[in-house]
């Protein structure tokens, strides 16, 4: 078996059949489709990672086989590069430097519901994590708007927030993670418990430091949630809606997006659906709420367009609600064309619509605002994943300075480092790296400082500051 990536100095073929029993996948066509996820969105990260790619893929079926796995990858000093469903947008399941990748997606099992919580292996599908929560009268407190395809593990390790995370803070927020088991990589690789704010060292790492193999996460009760749609003849009007209903505590919606009307232009399914060339507020809110909820809309100027329950959704033939917001509005532009990508930003001030509007108009017409509020704590707090027209590199740096000179942080959305997103700003995460992949096997070249500490005790990473 020749080498996909260019690592030569690893016999494949007896590496292959020292994984056995476990299924692998060593033709190049579906090893090298394995090799990517969603870092497409990023023009920059797409020149440096489309021609990365592993060398074989492995599928264990359960924690033994996973166990198995690491213990060949660290005798034969070969990198492990582990993947959900692969819907990260910074190249989180990317291999750099080729060597195997695991499959995630055949450890799928829920294993236990309780009172607020769910217990599940790593590669299960959080909407099937969903069916099978309200079958128990519970929901996830938060899910990706890509739970179709997203996996709970990958969800932890690459993601941050989601929908919920207006009524329940991001997925780092106290009691929302409850326990993750991971596993090192190591001659016999051993099961490490995370709890509480321990799991804080594991979250967010892009498999760096540990093999995530379960997930126990915060559940609530399932409620008869409306997913809504209002439009608005302004920006302005729109934004100052959503943050009113944000932080309505008497309607408590769990979902509040609020879309530029050129980036909903590009939503087809929703033609005939809500009034054009308007601007968007999408919402999910109790349905007991409802007649609250277009009071609010009406008195802000709006138009309340679209109430659906689950029935009346289907019998529509229209997409979910959470199919536009989050980064799946990225995802409908980029549909259409590929020469739009986007930014994560942080709002100093959620309430000031001034300065939204301030900011918009210094933006001009290459960016297209697009804001989703979540909670911190008590605060509800937003954020902005902006299209952006995409004009080279430097001209996103001059926008990113926009951003910056009138108060807004950038979350660089375009670096495939764990630091480049504004986590993980000390280094109790490579610690535990150095911990529980000593070889630092687990994704390399996926951090910028562990090449500067890698040679450390993990003590002595952990006492460094970032």
């Amino acid at each position: 078996m020749t080498s996909i990536s260019g690592k030569t100095d690893i016999d494949w073929t007896a590496f292959a059949r020292s994984l056995a029993p476990v299924e692998v996948i060593s033709e190049p066509v579906l090893v090298k489709k394995r090799s990517r996820d969603f870092f497409w969105y990023s023009p920059i990260l797409n020149e440096q990672l489309r021609r990365c790619f592993g060398d074989l893929v492995a599928v264990p079926r359960k924690q033994e086989e996973m166990a198995h796995c690491l213990g060949r990858a660290y005798a034969a000093g070969v990198p492990v590069t582990l993947r959900g469903g692969g819907t990260g947008n910074y190249g989180q399941s990317v291999p750099l430097e080729g060597g195997l990748i695991i499959e995630t997606t055949a450890m799928n099992r829920v294993l236990e519901i309780g009172e607020g919580f769910v217990r599940a292996e790593a590669g299960a599908l959080l909407a099937d994590v969903n069916a099978a929560l309200a079958e128990a009268g519970q929901e996830l407190a938060m899910f990706p708007s890509t739970q179709e395809i997203a996996t709970i593990g990958g969800f932890v390790a690459g993601g941050s927030a989601g929908i919920g995370s207006l009524a329940t803070g991001r997925l780092r927020e106290p009691g929302n993670l409850r326990a993750l088991k991971v596993l090192s990589v190591e001659a016999d690789p051993q099961v490490h418990v995370f709890e509480g704010e321990e799991v804080l060292n594991v979250h967010h790492a892009w498999g760096l430091n540990g093999v995530i193999t379960e997930v126990t996460m915060r559940t609530v009760p399932m409620r008869d949630w409306l997913g809504c749609m209002a439009t608005f003849d302004s920006y302005a009007d729109a934004y100052g809606a959503g943050h009113a209903l944000a932080t309505a505590e008497d309607i408590a919606p769990k979902l509040v997006s609020v879309v530029d009307a050129r980036i909903a232009g590009y939503f087809p399914r929703l033609v005939d659906h809500i009034r054009p060339d308007r601007d968007l507020l999408v919402s999910y809110l109790p349905a007991e709420k409802l007649a609250d909820y277009e009071a609010l809309i009406t008195d802000r100027g709006g138009h309340a367009d679209l109430a659906l329950t689950e029935d009346k959704r289907k019998a529509a033939s229209i997409p979910h609600a959470f199919e536009f917001c989050y980064n799946h509005t990225t995802l409908q532009v980029l549909k259409s064309d590929r020469s739009a990508t986007y930014q994560q930003i942080g709002v100093p001030d959620a309430a000031d619509t001034a300065a939204i509007v301030r900011l918009r108009d210094a933006l001009g017409e290459e960016v297209w605002t697009h804001h989703e509020f979540l909670r911190a704590g008590e605060t509800v707090q937003a954020i902005d994943l902006p299209i952006i027209w995409y004009k080279g590199p430097e001209r996103l740096q001059q926008i990113n300075e926009i951003y910056a000179e009138h108060g807004f942080a950038v979350y660089d959305a375009h670096c495939s480092r764990v630091e480049g997103g504004g986590m993980h700003a000390d280094y109790r995460h490579l610690a535990w790296k150095k911990r529980l992949d000593p070889k630092g096997l687990l994704n390399p070249g996926k951090s910028l400082a562990w090449p500067e500490v890698c040679h450390l005790s993990a003590d002595e990473i952990a006492a460094r500051q970032g």
